[in-house]
Formats: C-alpha cells, structure tokens, sequence
C-alpha cells in the first residue's frame, strides 16, 4: 500500500460499548466490575474515560483561580538554632528555595540577633509561619520591622488575625489546616468538606466573607494517590467559587494554597523509598494546582542531612526546569478521568460540607465523637489495606530489605502513620530473632513461588528465615529439624505435595513447635491438621499484623521449644 492510500485510510469510529464487549470477552468469564477500583471516598474508578463521562464547565473556576501557572518552593529548615535557622536559611536561598517556612510545632530558641536578621529576610521573602502558639518568641520578629517597609511583607502567620501585629495588609493569619487530618486517616472528600466548613465558621454573612477572602488561606497534605490528590486541589478551587457565590459575592476572589508532601506514606524503613513518595506527591500538588509547596526530605522522620535536604529541594527544581509545567494554568484540565474526578469530589465534599454545617459547623463537628469515630474508622481501612497488602508501602509490606542499614526509631512523631506498626515489630524481632525455617517438598521450581512468598511476607516484619534444599520424604523434613531445631516452621509445596505430607509430619514433630502452612486449604482439610498441632496458614490477603503480633507473643510467652523435646523426634521410614 503507498503512502498516499495509508493517508487516506480511515477507520469507523468505536463506541464505548463495544470497546466494554472486547474488555469483558478478555476477562475470560469474569464481571465487567473487576476492572473498576473502589477508592476509600466511595468513588469508583473505572479503566476508561471517554468525553461523555466528564462534562468541562468545572475548568472556568480551576484557571480563573491562579492568577499564576508558577508555583513557591518553600522549604522548611530543620534545626533547633535560631543562628542555624538563619545560616541555612541564606544557603537555602542562594540553592533555589524562594520562602521562609517555619513550623511553630518545632518551635525555635529566638534571639535578637537572629530576628533582626530574620526581618531582613522577610521583607524580601514570603514568609510562611505555622502552628504558631501565642508564646512563640518568632511573632516578636515584626517589631523590627519598620511601617515603611510593612507592606513588603507578604504570606502567612497562622495566629489568628488579632494576634497579628497592625500595618501587615499582606499578611493571611486565618487557614483552614488539614494536615494533621489528613495523617490521622481522613480522605480527600472529608479534607475538602473541613475547609469549607472552616471557611463558613468565620463568615457570617457577605460582607464577613469578603474581610475573609482576604484573610484565608488553606493548607494540605498531598499524599501518594497521584490523580485523586492532582483532583482534590483541583476540586477545592470549584468549591471555593460554590461558597463565594452561596455567600453572594460575583466576584470570586483566589486564596492561596499551601501543600506539603504527606508522611502518612513515609517509613523509617528503606528510607530512601520516600524519596520516590516525595517526588509523586510533589508532582501531582503541582499539577493539581498548588500556590506554595513544602517537600519534606527522605529522613525526615529520623534526622535530616544535608544531602536530604538538598534531594528534597532539588525534587521542585527538578519538576520546574524539566517538566515546563510553571508554564501552564491547570496542566491536568482537559483529562476526562482527571475532570470527572474532581467533578466527584466536588459534589461528596458539599454533601458533607452541609452534613457538618447541620451538627452545628465546623468547631462543633472537630470536637464531636462522631467525627473521630469516622477518622479513626478511615485510618483502620487504610492499615488493614496495608497489613493485607491490598494496597503497597514498598519497603514496608513488601519487599522488605534486611540487609539493609539497622533499623532507626523514628525521632518525629507523626500519628496516623501508616509504616510505624511493621516498624515496631521490625525493631522488636531484630533484638530478639526467633529461628524460622521453611521447610520446602518438591522441585525448586514448585516450591520456590510459596517459599519466596513466605520469606517475603514474614520479612516485612523482620523475620529472618532459612530454607532446606529439595526435600522429598517426611523423614528428611524431620531429620532436618532435628539437627537445626528451629523456633517456627513453615511447610511450602504444592498443594498435592502438602496434603501428603502435612499429617505425617505434624505427628512427628515436637507439639511445642509452631509450624505453619504456606497457602490456603479446604476447611476440611485445615480442621484436620489443627486438631493434630498445625498452628496455622500464611497465605496472600492475611493480615501481616495480627500474625506478626501472633508470632511474637508466642515467641516472647511460652512459645519458645525446649531443645530437648527435638531429640524426641524418630526418624521414620516414609513413602512420602
């Protein structure tokens, strides 16, 4: 065929339906619904957007919004010097940060010297001052600052307005934080639905709402789950415009939006890991839209570096000089899922917005039982997600490294986090190591799937282990234990191979002994062997925690085998 006759070439178009035909006849017999994903904000994700599944009127708030496709890098310092704070802050600048950000809940020792200094600064930098208490000695740095040069200062003091000294017009001192909700657990509908419900708290009517329009700023923690968080921010500035025209204003005014890479996601495990975590979370608070944007270092939760923290700035440098994507208002608009994901959004958070605004408005909602019951039912889904490996922590609940580095406890403390009980037991069984031996029938290549499975899954809680070679008969299992006299087993084979050989063993072998099975059995089958010593399964979908906490209190308990009892083992003549 000539280039000319390719051109001319043209195909029907196809329909939605009969792409959803091929996609069904491929899933051999399966349902349609196991290619859509269920995210934990009631929303179903499906495999493919069209135009008719997302309608565009919701692009005209998104862009009128930023006045700017730009965005501030704004990181922090993590020192507890004021002259340090200073020093690294001048360094900072001089390396691409654009913003001073201080977070009042690690608070710093300040001096005159260092305020005097400090003020220089924020005449020529935003400032960024959060979770700042009445009694932080930083507030004082605004009396070195003199009314001419009052105006210069621009960004946010999280004090509230009438702790804010007077003259600083450019200064936004009340926010809606919901940080510390987003670690305890809370999902992007609840994070959208408290902001506005703030917002309404602090504006009574019209004109209360335009001094606040003024005032406000928000701030988020933007975590891992790349197009959900690309649409929160982005479902925010439609929101945003709802409650200005609720409140009669036409015109809608932007406020800004802080960000800051989540560490509900970060581990003290692997923590290079973060690394990866960061640059997701930065990259889609960028594409979703952020005014201002913090990037925590990789270490964070331990003891920062100044490697890391170079890694952490170079990760916004890197993003604003290689993607070109300062250079676009709303980058993500246009994408059909990313649009009808924000379209959800938008309409779950006003549901709960007016649900709040019914149980008396934010203040009253924050402090009720019912709003804890909700978050601490979120962050048990999302942990037994983890513990069930239904969703991943690399480094965490899967593919753990333990050769790595020894493990660090984490000297920050961030509650909600998702990584710290694999963690604690990481440290726990790396005191105090119980023998683990898989016991392994059959061929490598028949075992070797269930063996690599059980060493990887008991590994994320720190659990070394030892393999035998190909084992064919009962007697050369029992033998073998014998001479290693392990703590904890676990049998891996086939399923035919086990059925054989399970029942044999278990009569065999001391009572004491704690000796799993790798994979799932019929019931039939499983009472049977534990009425004759089997203590359990370990297969994928278990929970990692439970089982880790089973192994340890059987381990630090009575659990322990008496040496003795391993003599007691006969070797015995088996078929197999």
């Amino acid at each position: 065929m000539l280039v000319d006759e390719i051109k001319q070439t043209t195909f029907a178009a196809s329909t939605y339906e009969e792409w959803q035909a091929l996609a069904t006849k491929s899933l051999r017999g399966l349902p349609f619904d196991k290619l859509i994903t269920k995210t934990i904000e009631g929303i179903d994700l499906y495999p493919l957007y069209t135009e008719q599944s997302s309608k565009l009127e919701s692009l005209h708030p998104i862009r009128e919004a930023k006045q700017e496709a730009d965005w501030t890098i704004a990181q922090q310092q993590y020192v507890d010097n004021a002259n340090d704070f200073i020093r690294n802050m001048k360094e900072s600048f001089e390396r691409g940060n654009e913003a001073i950000v201080y977070d009042g809940s690690n608070p710093v020792d300040w001096n005159d010297k260092a305020l005097i200094e400090l003020a220089q600064l924020a005449i020529q930098y935003p400032i960024y001052f959060l979770k700042i208490d009445q009694k932080d000695t930083i507030i004082n740095v605004f009396q070195h600052i003199a009314d001419q040069d009052k105006e210069r200062v621009k960004g946010v003091v999280d004090i509230g307005q009438d702790q804010m000294p007077n003259g600083f017009i450019n200064i936004r001192t009340i926010g809606a934080d919901v940080t510390e909700a987003h670690h305890l657990g809370a999902d992007a509908v609840t994070e959208l639905a408290l902001v506005i419900a703030k917002a309404a708290d602090n504006a009574s009517n019209q004109e209360a709402f335009e001094a606040l329009n003024k005032q406000f700023f928000v701030r988020f923690a933007v975590d891992t789950h790349f197009f959900m968080e690309i649409a929160k921010l982005r479902a925010f500035r439609v929101l945003w415009e709802a409650l200005s025209v609720a409140y009669g204003n036409k015109q809608v005014d932007a406020v800004p939006v802080l960000t800051e890479t989540s560490l509900r996601s970060y581990a003290t495990l692997d923590p290079y890991v973060n690394l990866l975590r960061a640059g997701n979370s930065a990259f889609s608070a960028i594409l979703g839209g952020a005014d201002v944007l913090t990037v925590h270092p990789h270490d964070v939760l331990t003891r920062p570096t100044e490697t890391s923290i170079r890694l952490a700035r170079n990760v916004q440098l890197v993003i604003q000089e290689e993607t070109l994507v300062s250079e676009v208002l709303d980058p993500a608009g246009g994408s059909y899922f990313i649009e009808s994901l924000t379209k959800e959004l938008v309409e779950k958070a006003w549901k709960r917005f007016i649900e709040i605004e019914e149980q008396g408005g934010y203040a009253a909602y924050i402090k009720s039982e019912q709003y804890m019951a909700y978050i601490d039912q979120l962050h048990k889904k999302r942990l037994a997600s983890v513990a069930k490996t239904s969703s991943s922590l690399i480094g965490t609940n899967v593919y753990a490294d333990l050769l790595g580095d020894e493990e660090k406890e984490a000297s920050l403390s961030i509650k909600g986090r998702l990584a710290e009980p694999f963690e604690k037991f990481r440290i726990s069984f790396e005191q105090n190591q119980p023998k683990v031996a898989l016991v392994t029938f059959g061929q490598l290549k028949d075992f070797k799937p269930r063996a690599d499975f059980v060493s990887g899954f008991l590994a994320t809680g720190g659990i070394k282990t030892e393999s035998t070679a190909e084992l064919a008969t009962v007697e050369e299992a029992v033998n073998w234990i014998r001479a290693r006299q392990p703590d904890y087993v676990v049998v891996c084979a086939t399923n035919e191979m086990t059925e054989q050989v399970m029942t044999p063993l278990l009569q065999k072998l001391p009572t004491e002994l704690t000796i799993d099975v790798a994979g799932k059995y019929s019931e039939e089958l499983s009472s049977h062997w534990q009425e004759n010593g089997l203590n359990g399964f370990i297969y994928n979908g278990l929970d990692k925690l439970e089982k880790f906490n089973e192994i340890l209190d059987r381990w630090e308990g009575d659990g322990k085998v008496d040496k003795a009892e391993f003599s007691k083992c006969k070797s015995i003549k088996s078929n197999g």
